[in-house]
């Protein structure tokens, strides 16, 4: 019998390769390490739309929405697994401390869940105009200003100074009221489902003592907690190699922090014997570059390991421990849910359940998995083998559908502008929707959403991942990138992509 709780843990940004049970031998990740001895792990699991908030939209919708629109909120023909699960009566609580939740283009995640508890003071969060008066809370360290705001202080330099212990950080803060939600609910509910989502280990990598610069001790300078999004940052003087291994430790040290406050949750389910009647998964929305080939942040680059090979680990009651190798992606989580809690969605999305992996009923799901950032490359794994296919001309034709029109960029980016529909726009459909959408033709010269700008035009990429998962050989031009092109066209066609999509990728 399938359980009717759920724990879903989303950390932010976390790379699979630096955790100790994935192999990663850099930082300390023991709880993660210990939920993963009693989990089944999936050594195969490939992100889908890509930033932070379409990975996002994947998991909470089950729809991919890179095909037809860049970063932004849940749409009008849609509804999250929270919309189901709160009319079977399940209580859906959400924890985070993520700012692009309540951004423009992500302002509405929230909404359907029963109940949400928002922790402020992250990144780039609007959340205090001035430092603390008192000085009482721990003044922000010296660090790389990032977004600055009057006297040159950026927004999480004036939250930070509010930080007085540990356990004031977002993260732990969060964590820590995650465990407590458990520890008072968990025994009086019948069913629900826990949504952690998690900001950390994301940018800034400011850690308070011991962690701070537990990996770099020697380090005397100013600390680096915001790292830069370039290609070949230390080739082109961005950073230096030294500023490079300071930024990736800082990112272990905000790792081995947040590991640890993940902890107090499994402490909480151990003290309430919940592995006997919860689901448990542990995910992320992609990863993050330190370093990996000159890469920094998340700069527009295909989708190579560091970024698109990601963790996933899920414990189920009953269910022992292994790891399976299986084709996965992030749209399959929305479907594992709405599987576990036997809901059925009103409208297209493209997720797998992963229910049939876990208990041992099949032995795959999917033969590929696509993913891919709105005007950027599109692409697709075998589970062996990633192409990556760029556009070809001059990256068009491109549209974007959208009736809430509030994407990416946020408000804490005034430089940059969000493109109004003008009179080109025209009233069309969603694949499985009667609701009639607004799409926006663009063409060259247009103002383009930030995402989608400077495509990569031509430069298409291909690695058999299996043999080579540093990505140093692109196998483009041998006969095996015909069959992974037709692939990607058998793909498009499943999930009902617009034709422009075959037109701007050459592949009609």
């Amino acid at each position: 019998m399938k359980p009717r709780k759920a724990v879903v843990v989303l950390l932010d940004s976390l790379n699979r390769q630096l955790l100790g049970c994935y192999g990663g031998t850099e930082f300390a990740t023991p709880n993660l390490d210990r939920f993963a001895k009693r989990a089944v792990k999936f050594t195969n699991h490939q992100t889908g739309s890509l930033p932070c908030m379409p990975a996002r939209h994947d998991i909470l919708v089950g729809a991919m929405d890179f095909l037809w629109r860049p970063w932004g909120s849940i749409e009008l023909w849609e509804r999250p697994i929270t919309y189901y699960l709160r009319r079977e009566e399940v209580v859906t609580q959400l924890f985070t401390d993520h700012p692009h939740l309540f951004e423009v283009g992500g302002e509405n995640y929230h909404t359907d869940f029963f109940a949400w508890d928002y922790t402020r003071g992250h990144e780039s969060d609007p959340w205090k105009t001035r430092e603390d008066p008192s000085w009482v809370g721990t003044p922000a360290l010296p660090a790389e200003k990032r977004y600055k705001q009057r006297d040159d202080k950026i927004g999480y330099d004036l939250s930070r100074s509010y930080f007085r212990e540990e356990l004031d950080f977002p993260g732990p803060k969060t964590m820590q009221a995650s465990a407590d939600w458990l520890a008072a609910n968990g025994d009086h509910l019948d069913s629900f489902l826990m949504f952690v989502d998690e900001f950390d280990p994301h940018e800034p990598f400011d850690t308070p003592e011991p962690w701070a610069n537990r990996y770099d001790p020697g380090w005397d300078k100013d600390l680096m907690i915001w790292p830069p999004y370039v290609i070949d940052g230390v080739k082109k003087g961005t950073l230096t190699e030294r500023e490079g291994r300071h930024i990736r430790a800082n990112y272990g040290s905000k790792l081995s922090m947040i590991d640890h406050w993940f902890g107090k949750i499994l402490d909480q389910m151990d003290d309430d014997n919940r592995w006997s009647d919860t689901l448990f998964v542990l995910c992320t929305d992609h990863g993050h570059f330190l370093g990996e080939k000159d890469i920094w942040g998340k700069p527009r680059v295909p989708q190579y390991e560091t970024m698109g090979h990601t963790p996933l680990m899920i414990a189920a009651p009953g269910v022992e421990a292994c790891e399976i190798d299986a084709l996965s992606t992030n749209v399959d989580i929305h479907a594992t849910l709405a599987d576990l809690f036997s809901v059925e969605t009103e409208y297209i999305t493209h997720g797998k359940s992963l229910l049939p992996l876990i208990y041992k009923e099949k032995t795959d799901v999917r033969g590929w998995a696509i993913g891919g950032i709105y005007g950027q490359w599109v692409q697709i794994h075998d589970g062996k083998n990633k192409y990556a296919r760029a556009p070809v001309g001059e990256g068009f034709p491109l549209s974007m559908w959208s009736n809430r029109w509030s994407t990416m960029p946020v408000m804490a980016y005034p430089g940059l502008r969000l493109p109004n529909p003008d009179k080109r726009a025209y009233l069309d459909f969603m694949p499985g929707s009667a609701i009639p959408v607004i799409r926006q033709p663009f063409q060259e010269g247009d103002l383009l959403p930030f995402w989608s700008l400077n495509p990569p035009i031509g430069d298409n990429h291909l690695y058999i991942t299996d043999q080579d998962p540093g990505e140093n050989e692109n196998r483009v031009g041998e006969p095996l990138e015909k069959e992974m092109m037709e692939l990607l066209r058998t793909a498009l066609t499943d999930v009902e992509a617009p034709q422009e999509q075959f037109d701007r990728l050459g592949i009609s």
